[in-house]
């Protein structure tokens, strides 16, 4: 990428998100984030803390191992405190899965320092946190079973809810995606230990800013498998029966800059460009989501296997070949299936650098199915293919297979997963 001597700040989204993905928030009410990139990461978060937010008392959540082995915090820290921006407090790392109590360990930090605006420096669950921090801040909230009345899931929620009022800057470092939509989800580590989700009025972040400099510093293994979440994105849009003609401009555009530029990161780790045009296909990705546009088996068995220690992308990265098979095997009574599938493939071979990929792995245009296609890029970037890799064992096949089905979106998969039958069926394809 040729250097950016001015930044570009524009909205990510010209689209409100959809009332399908709503949940307990009115969509009006929901934050669309603005992006910024072409400036360097500390002068882009003063310059919009200062003249976009007008705040100057800054709260900041730093991951843990950016805080630990790199100066980027200090960085950011310098830049704000040049020009008489106040940082109140710093967390560094947020547990996996955002406990509820570290969550209220922020929020009160951020009262006592008077905080008047966030920033995360980094990706995962710090993300998350950040989003249900700034809920919990503007409803004066001090304990964490407090959050229980907050959540999607709330027994006796509350009819009064207040949107943030402390603007949200996130800083990611990864290509998972999670700072586009406002839904957040955290842990009640104190009474039930379940995740919840989080989605009221005015959550979400305001302003992310991509800086691909900044990116380099990430390690090709987490980069490249979240990079696999935003292909999984694309693919279960693409081949979901409820997609539109939007969607799938939306998720084709995705897919033909991710999947060269994945492959070029991991043949040459060094490239800006690559890390850049990377970010930006994500928000392609991200589109699909927003548009309600419902995923499939992949993002179903994924979101089960997170909590027993498994990354997000790393899931994809073992599902998204196998649901892919699996919907055709057992979908031929519905030739939409086979037809969304084999337009994925075009797109796929239609890619200089995938096709060359392909034909060196031996797969032939006629033959090689969806399955195979994704199976073969996975491994050229030399991400896990099997549940045995990320040390999930064959008698937890059982209980895994369960709980896919309280899943939002086993229905969704093009082929509904209804029985613990069927999950069983797919992770049998991938126990290695």
């Amino acid at each position: 990428m040729d250097s950016i001597s001015t930044e570009v700040y524009r909205p990510a989204f010209t689209e409100p998100p959809s009332s399908k993905v709503s949940y307990t928030a009115a969509v009006g009410a929901l934050v669309s984030p603005d992006i910024s990139y072409g400036l360097p990461y500390p002068g882009a978060c003063t310059k919009h803390v200062k003249n976009t937010f007008k705040r100057s008392r800054v709260y900041i959540i730093c991951s843990a191992t950016l805080s630990r082995v790199t100066k980027n915090l200090e960085r950011l820290i310098e830049a704000l405190e040049k020009e008489n921006i106040s940082v109140v407090g710093v967390q560094k790392g947020m547990r996996p899965h955002t406990p509820w109590s570290q969550i209220m360990e922020v929020v009160n930090e951020m009262r006592e320092g008077n905080a008047d605006c966030l920033v995360t420096l980094g990706a995962g669950s710090l993300t998350d946190g950040a989003k249900i921090t700034v809920l919990a801040l503007a409803n004066g909230l001090t304990e964490a079973t407090q959050l229980a009345d907050y959540s999607v899931e709330a027994k006796n929620p509350k009819s009064r809810v207040k949107p943030p009022t402390v603007p949200l800057i996130c800083i990611p470092t990864s290509l998972s995606g999670g700072e586009y939509f406002a839904l957040a989800g955290g842990t009640d580590d104190i009474t039930t230990k379940h995740k919840q989700a989080f989605l009221q009025d005015g959550m979400g972040v305001r302003l992310i800013i991509l800086d691909a400099e900044l990116a380099l510093g990430t390690p090709w293994f987490h980069w490249l498998s979240t990079g696999m979440r935003s292909v999984d994105h694309c693919v279960e849009a693409l081949t979901s029966l409820e997609a539109t003609p939007t969607s799938d401009k939306d998720a084709e555009a995705g897919l033909r800059v991710l999947i060269p530029w994945l492959l070029k990161t991991k043949s040459d780790e060094g490239n800006v460009d690559a890390r850049h045009q990377c970010q930006m296909a994500v928000i392609l990705g991200m589109k699909s989501i927003r548009a309600g546009i419902p995923m499939g088996g992949s993002h179903a068995i994924g979101h089960q296997l997170g909590p027993m220690g498994v990354g997000h992308g790393v899931t994809s990265c073992i599902m998204c070949p196998a649901v892919m098979k699996w919907n055709i095997a057992h979908g031929s009574h519905i030739p939409e299936i086979q037809k969304k599938q084999d337009k994925i493939r075009e797109i796929l071979w239609s890619e200089k650098a995938a096709a060359e990929l392909f034909t060196k792995s031996g797969l032939k245009k006629e033959s090689a199915d969806l399955g195979d296609l994704l199976d073969a890029f996975i491994r050229a970037l030399g991400l896990p293919r099997t549940l045995k890799e990320v040390n999930i064992d064959r008698d937890q096949i059982d209980r895994l297979s369960r709980r896919t089905l309280d899943d939002a979106w086993a229905p969704t998969n093009p082929i509904p997963l209804t029985t613990p039958e069927q999950v069983k069926s797919i992770l049998e394809m991938v126990v290695g």
